[in-house]
């Protein structure tokens, strides 16, 4: 029996661009359905249906019909909004840089579940006004434990032993994580790890993200921590996120009233 033309399904907008004279090209990250491409007909001329719907940062629901190229969407509601990721620019910075990061990983029409509701509590909790940075690590640790990539943080990435408080360690992405001072490494690629930056790295592994929420902790930790999880995911998705720009403008210009992300 043939599968039916038309289906409804909750969807999360990753991206979009405009298309021709009036429509627009979204690729929309769904539970069942994973990643996939869909058109938006019309939704630029002022009098169409789907209006201002369709925009990211929003949990909708869609209605669509299997199209030969595009599947095309007939109908959206939406489910939650979540406004701050718009009304904040770091909110909104960090929301890109997570829906980057998202569809980066995935293969289109591929079940996506668990990162549709990874990326969907991560939204949630920066609508609630949790520090987007804080936010970020987590998402990003957690996309690696789904990708079958998690950093070893435990033990020496080189010869398995485990790491004590009292040494010196290296990030080492090309690795998967830390290398212990006994380890010489790649002599280029060696990166310092303080003590507190591999304690917050195995927090993030292992806290739930209420109690990360009330940790306290220095700034330059929280960098550093962000600079070595970034240069995991680079390194291991092989790509880095253009939105990472747009974020540290916007951040750098809200310094004072954002000091991390």
């Amino acid at each position: 029996m043939p599968a039916p033309r038309r289906y409804a399904t909750e969807a999360i907008v990753l991206s979009r661009f405009d298309y021709g004279e009036a429509d627009r090209i979204l690729t929309l990250i769904t539970p069942t359905g994973g990643k996939l491409k869909a058109i938006a007909k019309g939704i630029r001329k002022p009098t169409s249906r789907l209006g201002g719907s369709l925009e990211p940062f929003a949990e909708l629901r869609l209605a669509l019909a299997h199209g030969r190229t595009f599947d095309v969407v007939t109908q959206v509601s939406i489910v939650h909004p979540w406004l701050r990721l718009r009304d904040d620019l770091v909110s909104f910075g960090t929301a890109s840089y997570l829906a980057e990061l998202a569809d980066g990983t995935l293969e289109e029409r591929h079940g996506a579940e668990a990162v549709y509701l990874l990326l969907k509590r991560a939204y949630e909790l920066l609508a609630a006004g949790m520090v987007p940075g804080r936010v970020a690590r987590w998402f990003e640790m957690r996309l690696a434990d789904e990708l079958g990539v998690r950093p070893e943080v435990d033990r020496c990435v080189e010869c398995g032993r485990l790491l004590e408080a009292d040494e010196r360690y290296r990030w080492m992405p090309p690795l998967g994580g830390v290398l212990c001072e006994r380890c010489p490494g790649p002599p280029h690629e060696r990166v310092a790890l303080s003590l507190d930056g591999l304690k917050l790295l195995k927090a993030y592994q292992r806290m739930d993200v209420e109690a990360l929420a009330a940790l306290r902790i220095a700034p330059p930790v929280e960098r550093e921590v962000e600079r070595a999880m970034r240069e995991f995911l680079a390194y291991t998705l092989d790509r880095s996120p253009r939105s990472l720009a747009f974020l540290a403008e916007v951040r750098h210009a809200g310094q004072a009233a954002s000091p991390t992300c």
